[in-house]
């Protein structure tokens, strides 16, 4: 039987020291396949100006800009440590000129209506204190048929998986932050629920072993 939801913070990694260690571990998924990136081009986002809703240290974002091509991304971070994090690593890979990232919630994205031709995020829906709130700005910052993926953990993914996924983290002292977003994931029967009550309604809901797969394109009328 799956635990009640557990919320998590709000307020992001802040401290360098897990920024570090968030990093390193990013960059080791990256280098292993790991990142959803091919899952986001293929929900359809391939082209035009994308918004990646808690880029962390960049790695999703900078590999999707590395696969697409005329393409260009915003990352809103509530980290400042984040954010210094990701700017080095889009030097490193050299598209500071097709990336910014700015501090910010995404309870209240600071873009006008229809910015944007694509809006992704992968692990930050668990620390959303308003998910409805948030599916319904992702809505309103989108230009009408433009395409959202999200994903993030699953709380009730396989314990033999979540066991794999602990055994993965190689200092003992993040272990809390990973069971801590496990308890504050939600499930692929609870997802359904908050899209109703949101602009996103729409939405097609799917999982892999590892997380839940929100997807769709903002109606045309």
């Amino acid at each position: 039987m799956t635990k009640p939801r557990i919320s998590e913070t709000d307020h992001g990694i802040q401290d360098d020291a897990t920024v570090d260690y968030y990093d390193v571990m990013q960059r080791k998924m990256r280098d292993d396949g790991h990142l959803y990136t091919p899952l986001i081009i293929g929900a359809g986002i391939m082209h035009g100006n994308a918004l990646e809703i808690g880029p962390g240290p960049g790695y999703l974002g900078l590999e999707w800009l590395k696969a697409t091509r005329n393409t260009k991304l915003t990352g809103i971070e509530i980290s400042e440590a984040m954010i210094r994090m990701a700017r080095r690593n889009a030097a490193e890979y050299g598209y500071l000129d097709r990336v910014a990232y700015i501090p910010g919630t995404a309870l209240d994205l600071p873009f006008p209506d229809g910015s944007f031709d694509a809006v992704f995020s992968n692990a930050s829906l668990h620390e959303w204190e308003d998910p409805v709130r948030v599916f319904n700005e992702i809505c309103r910052v989108l230009m009408v048929g433009g395409r959202y993926c999200i994903t993030d953990l699953r709380r009730d993914m396989n314990l033999l998986v979540f066991w794999y996924l602990k055994r993965c983290v190689e200092k003992q002292e993040y272990l809390p932050g990973l069971i801590s977003a496990h308890n504050a994931s939600y499930t692929v029967n609870e997802i359904p629920d908050i899209l109703s009550r949101s602009a996103l309604a729409g939405a097609v809901v799917t999982k892999n072993p590892f997380s839940i797969i929100i997807a769709g394109q903002k109606p045309t009328g």
